[in-house]
């Protein structure tokens, strides 16, 4: 059974590719080669898939049997005409791992992110522009205490964020973005009785969101024209999003900031690394500090969270 599980996997995305170029294509390198559909519009997309199967059978030296599947969907749309531009783009993730003799598959990303940003020439290199950026889950997630047991934590709409701002942006060049909003409003959904009820991600107590009025800056800076040889077939991409809530300790900054080097081996393969961290000082997370197999309600606090991936595999551009 196991190998035809493998079989199927293997034909329905052998022409597919792993994590490629996630922002780094759909920000940058897929901006310049893509066709243009309409006047003005420049449209592409990248489809990534990353499939991985270790089967064990009577190995001494031990170990566990295991298959996982990761990929990647993300598409761009923009305008460009005289003074105004608009950036549209939709990222969506999804990756799960089964172990042998595990009950539950477990998922290791799950991501859907919205973003569209209108923008209109003041002068030289800065636009008056206006952002709005959506982004949430497609599936439940759980903890998992034990390997036949789990806890839900989240799920579709549970967290659901949503950003409308409006500010300035700096492009100095086709590589670097910096988007300042000192207007900017962000409401955090938690759309799960159980979850709005903990006052889960922040929000009070049976209410199922949480509005806030802040401070926001998006930095973007990708590039895949490096002329150092050294350099020349690796494309960089990094994104940093910073929050400030202005009616509640806006000293504490939200912090999002994504990274993805992609390394082009040869006209179909490429390696990615591709690393999360988030900061969120309303988010609690639980860690057994002391050993004893229960966390504490003292041991509930904000922590850095932080995600890496690798994959080697094809790529498929449209």
């Amino acid at each position: 059974m196991r190998r035809i599980l493998v079989l199927s996997f293997i034909l329905s995305f052998g022409l597919s590719s792993v994590l490629t170029a996630q922002v780094t294509e759909a920000e940058d390198k897929l901006k310049a080669r893509s066709k243009d559909t309409v006047e003005g519009w420049k449209t592409g997309g990248v489809l990534g898939v990353n499939f991985s199967q270790t089967e064990l059978v009577n190995w001494a030296a031990g170990g566990q049997s295991s298959m996982s599947l990761n990929g990647i969907f993300s598409v761009f749309a923009n305008y460009k005409r005289g003074k105004n531009v608009w950036d549209n783009s939709l990222d969506l993730g999804y990756g799960i791992l089964q172990q042998e003799d595990v009950k539950y598959a477990k998922k290791t990303d799950d991501k859907v992110d919205l973003l569209s940003k209108y923008g209109r020439k003041a002068y030289k290199n800065f636009y008056y522009s206006s952002l709005l950026n959506f982004k949430t889950q497609m599936a439940s997630g759980y903890i998992y205490p034990t390997d036949s047991t789990r806890d839900k934590v989240s799920d579709f709409f549970a967290p659901a964020y949503f950003i409308g701002a409006i500010g300035m942006d700096y492009k100095p060049d086709n590589h670097l973005s910096i988007f300042a909003a000192p207007i900017t409003t962000k409401f955090v959904f938690v759309n799960d009785t159980i979850l709005s009820n903990a006052g889960a991600f922040g929000v009070e107590k049976g209410k199922p969101y949480r509005g806030e009025f802040g401070g926001y800056i998006r930095a973007i800076y990708s590039k895949n024209n490096f002329q150092n040889v050294f350099l020349k077939n690796i494309s960089f991409t990094t994104k940093l999003d910073l929050f400030s809530n202005y009616l509640e300790n806006p000293e504490n900054i939200v912090v999002n900031w994504e990274t993805l080097i992609a390394l082009k081996i040869n006209k179909y393969i490429n390696v990615n690394i591709n690393t999360l961290l988030i900061y969120d000082d309303k988010i609690d997370i639980g860690k057994d500090e002391n050993n004893n197999g229960i966390i504490e309600p003292n041991e509930m606090k904000p922590r850095i969270q932080f995600k890496e991936l690798l994959g080697i595999g094809l790529s498929i551009k449209f």
